[in-house]
């Protein structure tokens, strides 16, 4: 016979422990470097250079855990938003950043 206690194991479909790989694109073709800072990475902007592609857009894949991200582009230096961000949000010191829905 079977354990009931293993179709019920606590939180081993957890949607808090959901990783989903997320693209992030940024559209600057005369940039020397882009950089993705977050919530994710500290805004640490050296833990997540992007690579350019040949049509000048820069591209960079990453795992999220499920829930909502606040992010910007370090373009050479300089915050930019992405303009295909789900939305604006204010970073804790008031700076508008993009917004990421991860589910």
């Amino acid at each position: 016979m079977h354990d009931i206690r293993q179709f019920f194991a606590p939180n081993r479909y957890s949607a808090g422990k959901t990783v989903k790989s997320v693209n992030f694109v940024c559209v600057a073709p005369k940039a020397e470097q882009v950089c993705l800072v977050g919530d994710f990475n500290d805004w640490d902007p050296t833990s997540h250079p992007m690579q350019r592609e040949p049509d000048g857009c820069w591209l960079l894949r990453i795992p999220l855990h499920q829930g909502h991200h606040h992010y910007v582009f370090m373009v050479d230096g300089k915050a930019a938003l992405d303009a295909r961000a789900q939305g604006i949000a204010r970073n804790p010191q008031g700076e508008r950043v993009s917004l990421m829905a991860v589910s």
